[in-house]
This record gives C-alpha cells, sequence and structure tokens, in this order.
C-alpha cells in the first residue's frame, strides 16, 4: 500500500490530568493523571517519528498539559524537532514567569479557553469559581511577554448571543486569533451538554454572522467543528480589511472538507497512545505503543473511509461533498455511521 500524506495537524493529549471540570470535555478529563499514559519516552518517540513523517503542526493539549511535570521538555523537544508546537490550555496556571518559560521551549502559539464574557457562566461551564479571571490573567501574561495566544470558545445555545461581544473580547484582549467551537455532543457533553447544540439554522445565522464579522474584524476566525463556515466565506467572496484574503484559506476545512484523517488533515491521539480520527469522532484507530502512527495512518479501515467521501443521504447528494463534507464527528455521534449526513448542516 503507497503511503499516504500525513497529516499537517496532530493533537497529542499528553495528560487526562485537569484542574477544571468542564461540562463539555472532549478528553472527560480526570482529577488524576491516568496511570497508562505515554511516559516521557515515548512521547519523545513520538514527535521524533512524527517530525521524520512529515507532520507540521504538533498541538500538545489534554487535560491541562501544564500539569503534567515533563511538559516543558516535551514542547522543548517538539520545537527542536523542527514542528511548529501550540499548546491548547485552560489558561489558569499561566503567569508572566510560566509565560517566559513556555516562550523559551520555542512554542509559537498558545490556545486558551473562554466560554462567555460573563464571569459566571464561564466558571459554571468550567466548573471552577474564578475560572475565568484566572484564565484572561493567563493571557495578559502572554501578552506582556509577547507568547501569541488565541481565545478558544465554545459555542451553545447558552451563550450563542455572546458571539459578537466573544469576538470583541478576544480582539481587545490582543489575541491573534479567535476559533469558535461548534458543540458536538461527543465525550463528556453527551450527558452534560445534552440539548445544547446548536439548529442547523442558529448554525447558519451564526457562520453568516462570523463570515461578515471577518471582513472588519483585525484577526482571524476560525471555526473548527463547522466545515460548511468557509463555503460562506468563498461564496461571499469575503476579503478581510486588516490582512491578505489567501490567510483564509489556512482555516480549518477551506476547500478540503472535514479534515479528519485526511491527507494533510488532522489526527488526535490520546494520552494512552490511542489514536482517534479527530477529538470529535472517537473512534479507536489503533495505538502507537502496538503500531507506529504511520502503519496505523495508512493501514485504517475507518480512515480508508473517511477518505473516500462516499458519504450517504443529503451529504452524499450534495454539490460540496468534497470541499466540506459535513462534520463527520457530528455525524457519527448522532447515528453511529461516519459517513452518514452531518444532521447540523442547513444546506439542502
Amino acid at each position: 500500500m503507497a503511503d499516504i500524506p500525513p497529516p499537517f495537524m496532530v493533537s497529542y493529549g499528553i495528560t487526562r490530568k485537569c484542574n477544571l471540570s468542564c461540562k463539555h470535555c472532549y478528553a472527560e478529563a480526570t482529577e488524576e493523571a491516568a496511570s497508562d499514559e505515554l511516559s516521557t519516552e515515548e512521547a519523545r518517540r513520538l514527535v521524533d517519528e512524527l517530525a521524520d513523517w512529515g507532520a507540521k503542526f504538533l498541538v500538545l493539549d489534554g487535560g491541562e498539559p501544564l500539569l503534567r511535570p515533563d511538559f516543558l521538555e516535551i514542547a522543548s523537544y517538539a520545537s527542536n524537532k523542527g514542528l511548529m508546537t501550540g499548546i491548547g490550555s485552560n489558561g489558569i496556571l499561566i503567569d508572566k514567569a510560566m509565560a517566559e518559560r513556555i516562550k523559551n521551549t520555542g512554542v509559537q502559539s498558545i490556545a486558551i479557553s473562554i466560554d462567555s464574557v460573563r464571569a459566571e457562566v464561564h466558571d459554571t461551564f468550567r466548573g471552577k469559581k474564578g475560572a475565568f479571571y484566572q484564565a484572561m490573567n493567563g493571557a495578559v501574561a502572554c501578552k506582556e511577554v509577547g507568547l501569541p495566544f488565541q481565545f478558544g470558545m465554545v459555542i451553545r445555545k447558552q451563550t450563542l448571543s455572546e458571539v459578537p461581544d466573544m469576538l470583541k473580547l478576544a480582539v481587545e484582549s490582543g489575541a491573534d486569533g479567535a476559533e469558535f467551537f461548534d458543540l458536538v455532543e461527543a465525550g463528556r457533553a453527551r450527558i452534560e451538554c445534552r440539548g445544547e447544540s446548536l439548529s442547523p439554522e442558529e448554525r447558519k445565522r451564526t457562520m453568516e454572522w462570523l463570515a461578515q464579522a471577518q471582513i472588519d474584524c483585525p484577526i482571524i476566525i476560525r471555526v473548527p467543528a463547522c466545515p460548511m463556515y468557509p463555503l460562506i466565506l468563498q461564496e461571499r467572496e469575503i476579503k478581510p480589511k486588516y490582512f491578505p484574503p489567501e490567510l483564509l484559506a489556512r482555516i480549518p476545512y477551506y476547500g478540503r472538507g472535514c479534515a479528519a484523517g485526511m491527507p494533510f488533515g488532522y489526527i488526535r491521539i490520546a494520552p494512552n497512545g490511542e489514536v482517534n480520527p479527530c477529538m470529535l469522532l472517537q473512534i479507536d484507530l489503533g495505538n502507537i505503543r502496538k503500531k507506529s502512527i504511520q502503519e496505523i495512518w495508512n493501514e485504517s479501515p475507518v480512515l480508508k473511509q473517511l477518505r473516500s467521501r462516499e458519504l450517504k443521504g443529503e451529504c452524499g447528494q450534495c454539490e460540496y461533498k468534497n470541499t466540506c463534507a459535513g462534520c463527520r464527528g457530528r455525524a457519527y455521534e448522532e447515528t453511529g455511521d461516519v459517513l452518514a449526513s452531518d444532521p447540523g448542516c442547513w444546506i439542502k
């Protein structure tokens, strides 16, 4: 079997341990680290393989990655191997000294989770009083030391009306990007966020608003879990005033559709080495302790299915089948079939 081009982005959850208990947690993080997490040496070997394979961007997340004792060591090792390295964090443990240490590892960006402009709403969603102000202080620390950061915000029914204010908060805080995660009821969200994901009509209105907002917005807007968003950018020929329009082609899914398990797309590795097509598509493809990541990537029947784009229902008949493909995670969670039509899509 011929080798399939590697993913552009690899997400590696380096620990399940977390100091919050977020309602939507896709990793179903815990108060303590799991006993079967990859060792430092195993993590280094994984980084070696990713670098040799040709992956470009490694995101270290969790759980809360800063809670892993060797976190800085792994981040530094990845950067030194030539991988563009980012972090997904809740921001609570980032003060100026930590931001400086992270920057010195070569990490190029950090995504800080902010889920409401109202402290009490964020704190309730994240499971800790004071979490909002601690996260915002983390952003201030990053700005002080010149470590690029973005805000990651989960869009759900309760906070849908806050989207304009959340974008404004990201801009005014000095973030260089705003990611609006379209809630998929996977992981802990299956129970804790039941009924909170947007309706197709709500999703359509929100994506149209974000696309229009991108014209005057000085930072880039990304929308993970909604491959329909770039279709609006293209159809409306959105041209940002503050940066070259070519940069929009780098946002998730632009021109390529759902990135889960796709060449030049995305793959996720859990703390114990289990490989999934995406954090939202939690199908076990194999474990890097038993097979190399490249073997799993090249040989997985599930990934072969995803790459076939032999989709069912309305997604299968849609003219955007290859440039959108719907969110495969949402399709799987709601139907049990990775090739089913995305029930969250408004395009008919």
